[in-house]
């Protein structure tokens, strides 16, 4: 053992952001921030804490998610400490703040794994570590969501292009976005499991499906980055959405619609909900009018430029 503990005092506000992954015919690849935002506020406790009231919630999930040492945020805390040789895991206690529709495919398990990350972060360091590195606070973020494409932009911020150059270890880079991109997104009230999404997909495609996305993932980088107008052509998928349509029919007849008004419409990471990418103020306005008697909500957001962030301590429960 490494002899370093959490020190007694010990306390720290982060957030972490909402993300959109795939964006078309980016599958576990493209990744954006979005500005929703979780915040989470950590403190060690001078005494023992019971394990089913080690966590309270206000917001998303108050009423489905664990508050025991189950929570996922502080078991993916404690189990880096642990790794890491850092004692006082085990007495984390937390308030979370959540404001990322879950099941929504807006990387809400993402933005759990990344505060997490960041908590174990920050109590390393205050024990007497040293800050993680990016390519660290990586590696321990895909390891725990399972893939970069949402990890990477959730710890980061802005748009992001993650790729394995070995098997197990994750890269990624941020992409300078169009100042003109605008986004917004469509919530429907139904949720999808990931799990669910990700068993509709075959285990091959044609040649031609991958070499149309090939070329199609290309265009988007431009698109985003230099030529907003191409945002419609550069957001055909050919390698996802459609197998998954029979998991969220109401989700895949948007896109249809939108698109078929000019509006560059994809699935929302593993969905239901959908993103649009476009220029303009009134984006929002424009897919609503297009949309119609929809009891979906349409909510104009921004892509955030910050990542998972670490602020001073403002206020705890007693």
């Amino acid at each position: 053992m490494s002899g370093l503990r959490i020190p007694a005092g010990f306390s720290v506000e982060v957030t972490a952001p909402a993300t959109s992954a795939n964006l078309g015919a980016g599958y576990d690849s493209f990744g954006l921030a979005l500005g929703f935002a979780d915040t989470v506020r950590a403190r060690v406790s001078e005494a023992a804490v019971p394990h089913e009231a080690r966590v309270d919630i206000t917001g998303e999930g108050e009423r489905s998610l664990p508050r025991s040492g189950d929570h996922l945020i502080l078991r993916i805390a404690e189990q880096i400490l642990a790794a890491r040789d850092v004692a006082g895991g085990d007495r984390l206690v937390l308030e979370c703040e959540n404001a990322i529709p879950q099941s929504r495919g807006m990387g809400s398990s993402a933005a759990a794994v990344v505060a997490g990350l960041s908590i174990a972060d920050a109590a390393s360091t205050a024990a007497g570590l040293p800050e993680p590195t990016a390519a660290e606070k990586l590696a321990w973020a895909t390891h725990f969501e399972g893939h970069p494409d949402n990890a990477a932009p959730a710890l980061f911020g802005g748009a992001t292009v993650s790729w394995y150059p070995e098997p197990e270890r994750a890269s990624s880079i941020s992409l300078p976005v169009h100042p003109e991109v605008r986004v917004a997104v469509i919530i429907p009230q139904e949720r999808l499991d990931t799990g669910i999404a990700r068993d509709l997909l075959p285990r091959t495609v044609p040649h031609a499906d991958a070499a149309a996305n090939s070329a199609i993932a290309g265009l988007f980088v431009h698109a985003l980055c230099h030529d907003p107008s191409l945002l419609l052509d550069a957001t055909v998928d050919r390698l996802h959405q459609e197998y998954r349509r029979p998991a969220m029919l109401a989700s895949l007849e948007r896109i249809d619609l939108l698109r078929a008004t000019g509006l560059a419409a994809v699935v929302s990471g593993a969905g239901p909900t959908v993103l649009v990418l476009g220029t303009g103020d009134d984006l929002g306005e424009r897919v609503s009018a297009a949309l119609g008697d929809d009891d979906a909500d349409v909510v104009p957001t921004v892509i955030a430029e910050n990542g998972a962030t670490t602020l001073s301590l403002r206020r705890l429960s007693a």
